[in-house]
């Protein structure tokens, strides 16, 4: 089963306080919707605050989580979820998502760190994310993440995934850079595995740079842009799920705007192909 409805429709953007002017100045019109990581703008007040405020009346926007720390062994943040709640409502914010894995246990690591890929962590973790949508008020998405480790190791990546969507009832948000970086890391079919996932719980994809350390080695940067074989899992992607709201991360090394844009129409440019693909399907 394909999903029909998305919370934001066509090409998005990360966005960083780095290209607010730029960004306010053009109002691109090729932008449909934006992101935001919450802990960046949660208590944001003043000049900054009212920027913000000027994005967010103007776009569609989703967030994506830093700090949630999902597989800790620490008990959950209820005061700093009791201030997302209001957070994505302030703003209208159309989804939340996170990242499966962790960052913090008595205290922030600064890194995101491989969940044990165990059945014992599929119910631990999956418990936790109930209790976040049971907070929230709202079905939350997790990203699969990009590793470089599989400490205790019982299941396969895709199994623990599928697992977890399936035990907590939640969304994915699907990193298709991802994919191919872990694809290369751990030797897997990048293509099979994206086949592997539930097409029904996908929300909105992400696409974006990485750093080649080594011919097996790939390191998710953030940095640098998109490469033609993420470009090619992309379009894969489509082809799999149908057309499926996109968003350009970029993190450090960004480019003038302009060139971000560049990106973002290849990937309107890719959507309006499998819509119309989608089309013609339809009609005969």
């Amino acid at each position: 089963m394909k999903q029909t409805q998305y919370p934001v429709q066509g090409t998005g953007l990360g966005l960083r306080r780095s290209m607010m002017d730029s960004l306010a100045e053009a109002s691109p019109t090729q932008i449909d919707f934006m992101e935001v990581a919450p802990e960046n703008w949660i208590g944001v007040g003043g000049s900054l605050g009212k920027q913000f405020r000027h994005f967010t009346e103007q776009y569609p926007f989703v967030s994506h989580g830093l700090s949630l720390s999902i597989g800790s062994p620490s008990p959950l943040d209820m005061d700093f979820l009791r201030k997302l709640k209001v957070f994505l409502k302030d703003h209208d914010i159309k989804t939340y998502t996170e990242h499966l894995s962790y960052c913090s246990d008595s205290g922030h690591l600064y890194d995101l760190l491989p969940i044990p890929f165990t059945e014992e962590a599929v119910k631990y973790v999956a418990e936790r994310i109930r209790i976040v949508q049971d907070t929230l008020e709202q079905r939350i998405a997790m990203e699969n993440v990009s590793y470089y480790a599989a400490p205790g190791q019982q299941m396969t990546e895709i199994d623990f995934i599928n697992a977890v969507l399936d035990e907590a009832d939640c969304n994915l948000l699907l990193d298709v850079n991802n994919i191919y970086v872990n694809s290369v890391n751990h030797r897997y079919d990048a293509e099979q595995y994206l086949k592997a996932l539930p097409a029904e719980r996908v929300v909105y994809i992400h696409v974006a740079g990485h750093y080649q350390e080594a011919e097996d080695l790939i390191v998710d940067t953030h940095g640098a842009d998109v490469i033609d074989p993420v470009w090619q899992l992309l379009d894969q992607t489509y082809a799999h799920l149908g057309v499926v709201p996109t968003l350009l991360e970029r993190d450090f090394n960004i480019p003038p705007l302009a060139e971000l844009l560049q990106e973002i129409a290849t990937i309107s440019n890719m959507q309006e192909k499998w819509s119309r693909i989608e089309q013609q399907s339809a009609q005969g």
